[in-house]
């Protein structure tokens, strides 16, 4: 990696720091009711306990912190999965993971429908997103394998798009039947509604075992996505490198939709921008992708609540609006 690069990383981690904190600041402050800045400054620093005192502490700090992660999670798996199948279109959503984790759901909220005994919390919501998203992520990654663990980049995005619109079809289907639309669109179309403390302490331990396992595999990574046989021939074992990143992605993931539902496209984008301004090396890509990340979610959730207030826009369709055209150009690109 040149100085160049390096130095542009540190640059933009401090210039994404400093517009998240902007972002958090909006996020806090934005919201159906108006809440003046000495409430909320009180309220951060745990004073008050008015209603306005606890929206900001119980309803838009998690949320805050919670698209924080979420959008972390996203980019950083997206730079992964680019990294261990050398494909640019590569990302949770594109091959499926996202809407395993969210058939998943679908299927928790279903059984607790059918039997008032089940309750689902947030912990057990979250392994039956890590159940969907293993399930599916795993099954396209084998579909499109080839010989020595590689992988075709146009299977892999061929068969991650026919399952990832079969399991979202399953789900709706199902929400239809046991009349749970409107509780599952929230999981189809992502957003932060509804998200507490709980669901930010969980995003919290996944974030340190997942992103602590992927700064330590960053220069494994780095190494398999300079190419199979360059890998191999500096004696790395790409089928279990491949693994673990795959394991983490599925981590960060699932953890990721068991909270905020389905956003897509954020692990597209985010990587793409990172790397042209970086480099290949994933020690200094992960951090500056997770950063990131954090950025574009959570000025999406400023955004989506100002659109049409008192109403929310899905964050899905707001990142969607920004992936597709990048997925179009990237498509377009690889076939060239």
């Amino acid at each position: 990696m040149t100085n160049s690069n390096k130095r542009n990383s540190y640059i933009l981690v401090v210039c994404g720091l400093i517009l998240l904190s902007l972002g958090i600041f909006l996020s806090v402050s934005i919201g159906a009711k108006d809440i003046d800045f000495s409430t909320m400054v009180n309220s951060v620093f745990g004073n008050g306990n008015d209603i306005n005192s606890k929206i900001i502490r119980d309803v838009r700090i998690p949320r805050a912190l919670a698209g924080v992660l979420v959008g972390g999670f996203l980019a950083v798996s997206g730079a992964i999965m680019q990294g261990i199948t050398r494909n640019p279109i590569a990302e949770p959503s594109v091959i499926g993971i996202t809407q395993g984790a969210t058939f998943m759901v679908a299927i928790a909220l279903v059984l607790q429908q059918v039997n008032t005994n089940i309750v689902i919390g947030g912990f057990s919501l979250m392994i039956f997103a890590f159940i969907g998203a293993s399930i599916s992520g795993l099954f396209v990654y084998f579909i499109s394998s080839r010989s020595m663990g590689k992988t075709d980049p146009v299977k892999l995005t061929l068969a991650g798009t026919a399952l990832g619109t079969l399991l979202i079809s399953l789900a709706t289907g199902a929400a239809m039947y046991f009349n749970l639309s409107q509780q599952l669109s929230f999981w189809i179309n992502g957003g932060f509604i509804g998200v507490n403390w709980e669901g930010v302490k969980l995003l919290f331990i996944v974030g340190i075992i997942g992103m602590g396992c992927a700064m330590l595999i960053s220069k494994r990574i780095t190494i398999l996505s300079l190419g199979e046989d360059v890998a191999i021939g500096l004696g790395e074992n790409t089928n279990r490198t491949r693994f673990i990143a795959i394991v983490i992605v599925i981590l960060l993931t699932g953890a990721s939709v068991s909270v905020a539902g389905n956003i897509i496209f954020v692990g597209l984008i985010i990587p793409q921008i990172v790397k042209k301004l970086v480099g290949v090396d994933f020690k200094y890509i992960i951090p500056c992708s997770f950063v990131l990340g954090s950025v574009l979610i959570v000025y999406s959730d400023v955004i989506s609540r100002l659109i049409n207030p008192p109403y929310e826009t899905p964050i899905g369709s707001l990142t969607a609006l920004l992936g597709v055209p990048v997925f179009i150009y990237l498509i377009r690109k690889e076939v060239k």
